[in-house]
């Protein structure tokens, strides 16, 4: 019993370690075919942009790591709703009007940040702002902000491949629309396994060192990007 619910405690340290494993920590990855049908496109393709989309997002930690601290206090399916719809507007926006503009941003900087949106999200969780500084930061306005910042990421990254600017705005819609299928296919995994965690003692037992876990995470992913800002920025 007790080496079941080490695993479900320990379900997000390992999502966090990921920062410390993958080469894509520097900085939004693209894999090798991806980069390729995105430099080789020149026409719309609704259809291959909603699955880059929706695999960007199934296999963007940082991106899941801080939904995960989003959604740990969330109980009702409509507060679920409200706060992950909040982050999609955010990301949204930012992501259409990012590459429609040509606005981009230091990759490592705007990466950095969402390091520490996951931080910010754990230190939430944990009830620090009120602990440590009397005070209680509106946590919708800081989850669309930070929705902000993902989607200026994904942006500035998708900018680096100059895609052809036929059809663009039609691929790009379709690139977001696959974001946030993919958002909510991630999102129905985590829910349940929640779900499943939450009917354990263990879920509050362990809720101090997961969200320090998840804190430590994104600690690990700001250290890097500021390391690679400063090699390569």
């Amino acid at each position: 019993m007790f080496s079941a619910i080490s695993r479900n405690a320990s379900v997000i340290g390992c999502l966090s370690l990921l920062t410390l494993l993958s080469p894509a920590a520097f900085a939004h990855g693209v894999d090798t075919n991806t980069e390729r049908f995105l430099l080789a496109n020149q026409g719309v393709a609704i259809g291959p942009f909603l699955y880059i989309g929706a695999k960007h997002m199934v296999t963007g930690y940082d991106h899941l790591l801080f939904l995960v601290g989003v959604i740990f206090f969330l109980f009702r399916t409509c507060d679920v709703l409200v706060y992950v719809s909040l982050f999609t507007l955010g990301h949204s926006l930012t992501l259409l009007f990012g590459v429609l503009s040509s606005i981009s941003v230091n990759p490592f900087l705007i990466d950095a940040i969402i390091g520490l949106s996951i931080v910010y999200k754990g230190f939430d969780n944990l009830g620090g702002f009120q602990r440590l500084l009397g005070f209680q930061p509106n946590t919708k306005w800081a989850v669309m902000i930070f929705g902000l910042f993902h989607g200026f990421g994904l942006a500035t990254k998708l900018q680096d491949f100059s895609l052809p600017a036929a059809g663009l705005w039609k691929n790009l819609l379709a690139f977001n629309v696959g974001v946030e299928i993919g958002q909510f296919l991630a999102l129905l995994f985590i829910l349940i396994a929640l779900d499943f965690w939450r009917r354990h003692r263990s879920y509050y037992t362990f809720s101090t060192a997961t969200n320090t876990l998840l804190m430590s995470g994104g600690l690990i992913l700001f250290g890097y990007q500021i390391t690679g800002y400063i090699i390569h920025g």
